[in-house]
């Protein structure tokens, strides 16, 4: 099993690898961690500590995305749940309450999704596109337009917090990576997802309730979408409806790909899909350090999805496919004609 899952990631692995490479290159101070006041600081702990966001909502995609589905809608649910936690917050209930009322918030919306895809038939990129629209709108009614700040210390810890040296974000993302990759893997829920994704209607026939399935996988992008806008907003001590995941959605499906799982739906890999993660926030972190305009950011990510799409198309792997033929080895040679002689009728 740690075989071929090691097997799996090997690509991806070597492209976080050469990047750091190259950041080390370029800032010889980058894998360098100190501790200060019982918390580590560097930028390998940056890239694993901001990388936290993307990393949760990679997780819900990756299930979507093998599904054959797609969601726009999860910078939106960030930016509703964030609000949502805010409001609760200022309103003078727990940080507990706060963070259960986000998370069911994100619930709702990744509900909405799954009954739009599953039961009305809407194409998920349609369906996910009307929350996209539609959710940051209810977040800045949430909000009344401005930013809700609270200093709450049990919610803040959620985002500034460390526990055993390490930020808080990092365990809470390691944490839903771990268990939602044990629920898929360790039972035949993952299997019926892939099924799913590969096709539905042969999934349906063979007794699949790929109905539920669907508004499933919706429903648990809703929650890491939820848990994703909790930490952002924790991590500024306040909601901003305006820019809170913001193009999340972007960096979510572009770790998802990076990460080799098929927009075509089928196989996928829950810890491919997180070190496409953090690929792309090493990526974000050497921009930064440049010194070059942030805009590049949207520019680089945009370029890298035409690419991967390019060589996920069908007709791409078709010549590929060709090329590796008519570059292997020559035709078999025919075998010899059988030379077993005729039987004449009447003759033993």
């Amino acid at each position: 099993m740690i075989r071929s899952t090691l097997r799996r990631v090997t690509p991806q692995l070597i492209i976080l690898a050469l990047i750091l490479a190259l950041n080390m290159v370029m800032f010889p101070g980058f894998f360098h961690v100190e501790v200060h006041n019982g918390r580590l600081f560097g930028n390998l702990i940056d890239v694993l500590n901001r990388g936290a966001p993307v990393a949760l909502l990679s997780v819900g995609m990756t299930l979507v995305i093998a599904t054959r589905g797609i969601d726009l809608s999860v910078g939106a649910v960030m930016a509703i749940s964030g609000a949502v936690a805010a409001s609760v917050i200022t309103g003078g209930a727990s940080w507990i309450v706060a963070v259960l009322a986000a998370l069911g918030a994100g619930a709702l919306c990744g509900l909405w999704n799954g009954v739009l895809v599953a039961v009305l038939r809407i194409q998920p990129i349609v369906a996910t596109l009307v929350l996209m629209v539609a959710g940051r709108g209810i977040a800045q009614l949430l909000t009344e337009g401005a930013i809700l700040t609270f200093n709450d210390p049990g919610l803040v810890r959620l985002g500034g917090g460390t526990i055993l040296s390490l930020p808080t974000p990092i365990w809470i993302w390691i944490g839903v990576a771990a268990l939602v990759g044990l629920v898929v893997r360790r039972s035949a829920l993952g299997l019926l997802i892939e099924a799913t994704g590969i096709n539905e209607r042969s999934a349906r026939l063979a007794g699949i309730n790929a109905r539920v399935l669907l508004i499933a996988v919706y429903l648990v992008a809703g929650l890491c979408a939820a848990l994703a806008g909790v930490v952002v907003a924790a991590d500024i001590r306040g909601a901003d409806a305006n820019n809170a995941g913001l193009w999340m959605e972007l960096d979510a499906i572009l770790a998802v790909v990076i990460g080799g799982t098929s927009l075509l739906g089928g196989r996928f890999s829950i810890t491919a899909s997180l070190l496409g993660a953090l690929i792309i926030q090493s990526v974000n972190s050497a921009i930064l350090m440049s010194g070059m305009a942030v805009e590049f950011n949207l520019v680089i990510k945009a370029v890298i999805i035409i690419t991967i799409l390019v060589i996920q198309s069908p007709r791409v792997r078709h010549w590929i496919y060709l090329l590796r033929a008519s570059s292997g080895p020559g035709p078999m040679p025919r075998q010899p004609a059988s030379r077993t002689p005729k039987i004449e009728e009447g003759r033993p």
